[in-house]
């Protein structure tokens, strides 16, 4: 395309200089094509192209050549140097002309401004096309920044509603889970049954550990990472404690990324808490697998031996676990059975994923805020 138009650039003053039916002086049409045969140079020295039209103007018929050149140095130049050559282009040929023929004052004040608006008008395009697009890259930086800010922004506000958030759960949950601790601890000093002071220091042993998870989780505690794959199976060892029965059957190979582990623990925790709250003698099978490059967490447990227990059906467990799994970049499907089983399953990226950059990225700031 760009061939095409200094193609054009060239031919179409040559035709123009050609098609002219009045020739003043022997020399007006060499020098006329000289200069259109020099037009393609202005794109690198555009004095060059527009300093050879002007032999060409005083012959009469360097117009059009000068036309495109004048416009390339209205596109490239300053406005010192774009008047200096609207002043050449309009004085040489005007006065030339106003001399040779004795014109009238008006006569030669309309051919000064004829050759003023010849000049003048390829240049003020040239220029005003160069500062359209001066501006609109301008404003498309503006437009750039302003996002930027606003993303910043929106960042920090996020940053500080997660500090308070923190600090909100950090105290009320916190208190709670330590007053369960201590509880249990006096109880089991105090109690003179085997089986009540064994269930006192396990209820004592898990309110101090999700006491460190949350802390862990809102960045109060940095010696303790969050539970991840390789807390599952002490997870399901504390399940089977507290008296549920499960199976566990291994199939992943090596380890997922961070986020996936992480996800993958909570997904078998919630799924063994829902039993313990709903279906507490049901058997239990915990299967992770690898299937089409993905990992696959499946709990299902079968239909419960007893009636279950009395429940709160207020909880949302299940819907911010499926959160979290989508955060990991995974999916999360429960399934209610016939016979009265439930199955928990759940298909996780064994790579890294987006959480793991924003761990990296936000664990930092989020950190210093909560410790406030």
């Amino acid at each position: 395309m760009v061939i095409v138009l200094e193609v054009l650039a060239v031919l179409v003053p040559a035709a123009m200089v050609l098609l002219a039916d009045h020739v003043p002086y022997a020399w007006s049409i060499p020098t006329a094509l000289a200069a259109c045969a020099l037009l393609p140079v202005r794109r690198r020295w555009p004095w060059v192209a527009a300093l050879a039209c002007l032999p060409g103007l005083v012959g009469g018929l360097g117009l059009p050549p000068t036309v495109v050149a004048l416009y390339r140095i209205g596109r490239k130049s300053t406005v010192p140097v774009m008047i200096t050559w609207v002043a050449l282009a309009t004085a040489l040929p005007s006065t030339l002309v106003v001399v040779s023929q004795g014109l009238p004052p008006g006569a030669a004040l309309l051919t000064f401004a004829f050759s003023l608006f010849m000049a003048g008008a390829p240049t003020a395009l040239g220029a005003l096309i160069t500062t359209r697009r001066e501006l609109t890259a301008s404003l498309a930086e503006a437009s750039r920044a302003r996002t930027a800010e606003v993303e910043a922004r929106e960042a920090g506000a996020r940053a500080s509603e997660r500090a308070r958030i923190a600090r909100e759960i950090h105290d009320a949950v916190g208190h709670h889970a330590t007053l369960i601790a201590v509880e249990a601890a006096a109880l089991a000093a105090t109690t003179e049954d085997a089986k009540t002071r064994d269930t006192a220091l396990r209820l004592r042993a898990s309110a101090k550990e999700a006491l460190a998870e949350m802390r862990a989780a809102l960045g109060l505690l940095n010696t303790e990472p969050s539970p991840g794959y390789d807390g599952i199976e002490p997870l399901i060892d504390r399940a089977r404690s507290a008296g549920l029965t499960v199976r566990f059957e291994d199939r992943s190979g090596h380890p997922p990324a961070p986020a996936t582990g992480r996800a993958a623990y909570r997904v078998v925790q919630e799924a063994l808490t829902n039993v313990t709250k709903h279906a507490p003698t049901a058997p239990v099978h915990v299967r992770l697998s690898q299937e089409d490059g993905r990992l696959r967490v499946t709990v299902t447990n079968t239909r419960p031996t007893t009636p279950p227990p009395p429940s709160d059906q207020g909880g949302h467990g299940l819907h911010g676990l499926k959160e979290r799994v989508t955060q990991a970049g995974g999916t999360l499907t429960t399934t209610a059975h016939a016979d009265g089983g439930f199955t928990v399953d759940a298909a996780l990226p064994t790579g890294p994923s987006k959480v793991d950059a924003d761990d990296s990225t936000f664990g930092g700031s989020a950190r210093n805020p909560a410790n406030a």
